[in-house]
């Protein structure tokens, strides 16, 4: 047993030692660490759930935030010694929900746009699991999320795993996840990685066009696949395309019947054309993706009397083509030949006034 005198020297070391560490500025990372490398540390939430509290310095500095030195209480604003102020988290989703929005600090433009995402909407609508930033982007071990780039939909696949599993086997997917295609889209690519708008709008569908055409219209992309460039032009001069077009450009809110490329390509799960299972790859195929929105097709002349992304040509569509040409020579010089006919009517009226002016009048004999 301690004398008096010694124990009290004890405790008051103790007691300076805690309020030292108590009254101290902000931790250091090495403080930090000194206890959550622990990987028994762990707390117990009013929903019964346990919360680790370990961190793996590893991955930690590995990761960007810890190659570029960002230290633990840059994020973990509301520590600033020990012991820390109690937590006040219902559940896991909890402590989640209350601690992404500190991402605001540093990534201000990026937070600012997730506000106006579907997931901010669903969120703000009650949906709990609603990603939010460290959903997609973890909290300590945050990497570049577009390396590789199977790394992108394999985020969104958390959430939306059917839908990633049909994109997988789409002509997309399978060129990014076997062949580590760069040229392919990704999740990202079509719906942004933090302002997503919901695909189920008007504008959404009527601009979707738009979306496609920002590679299918690349030659520098098309180009290695032998794939035309064409293709919206085609489309936009086609009825379907034409009636689109108009919408989007004076009704950009109101819905219309009238298809975008997903409506016959598929949205997740496009397939090549070259694809028996494509939506578009025989006349079979394509009859039964006509009937989606014309139910009376019922014979292959009905598919085979559109062109879809086909130029008229001597040998495709020769009698279109021919039928063009003849309307491309005929109408020139149909307006042409008006031209000129009007050209020397005005010329003959002129010289006739002129004539007139020069002819001096004749006047008659009073007697």
């Amino acid at each position: 047993m301690l004398p008096f005198g010694a124990l009290l020297i004890a405790v008051s070391a103790f007691m300076g030692f805690a309020l030292g560490v108590q009254a101290q500025g902000p931790l250091s990372d090495q403080e930090c660490l000194s206890c959550h490398t622990n990987p028994d540390l762990a707390m117990t939430l009013p929903s019964g759930e346990p919360l680790s509290l370990y961190v793996d310095a590893e991955n930690y500095h590995a990761s960007i935030h810890g190659t570029l030195k960002v230290q633990c209480v840059q994020c973990h604003t509301d520590i600033s010694g020990y012991p820390h102020p109690p937590a006040n988290y219902t559940d896991r989703r909890d402590v989640t929900l209350q601690n992404y929005r500190t991402c605001e600090g540093c990534h201000a433009d990026n937070y600012r746009q997730t506000l106006d995402s579907m997931h901010q909407v669903a969120l703000a609508g009650g949906n709990r699991n609603a990603a939010v930033c460290t959903d997609c982007h973890t909290a300590h071990a945050v990497t570049d999320p577009t390396t590789p780039r199977t790394r992108i939909p394999q985020t969104c696949a958390q959430c939306h795993s059917a839908i990633s599993d049909a994109y997988i086997q789409s002509v997309h997917g399978e060129a990014l996840f076997n062949d580590n295609n760069p040229d392919v889209p990704t999740c990202t690519d079509c719906h942004s990685a933090h302002r997503i708008s919901n695909p189920t709008t008007a504008s959404f569908r009527l601009q979707s066009p738009e979306l496609c055409a920002n590679c299918h219209t690349d030659q520098n992309i098309m180009s290695k696949y032998a794939i035309s460039t064409n293709v919206l032009n085609t489309y936009i001069s086609d009825f379907h395309g034409t009636t689109v077009e108009l919408f989007a450009r004076q009704h950009p809110d109101q819905a219309t019947n009238k298809p975008v490329c997903y409506d016959c390509h598929g949205v997740h799960n496009i397939k090549s054309v070259s694809d028996p299972a494509s939506m578009v790859a025989t006349q079979e195929n394509l009859l039964v993706t006509c009937q989606r929105c014309h139910p009376d097709a019922t014979t292959a002349s009905f598919t085979a009397a559109w062109m879809s992304h086909y130029e008229a040509s001597p040998d495709k569509y020769p009698l279109v083509y021919y039928v063009n040409l003849f309307y491309w020579i005929l109408i020139p010089l149909t307006i042409g030949a008006l031209l000129i006919f009007i050209a020397s009517d005005v010329y003959r009226r002129v010289r006739q006034r002129l004539a007139a002016a020069k002819t001096p009048a004749i006047q008659k004999d009073e007697g």
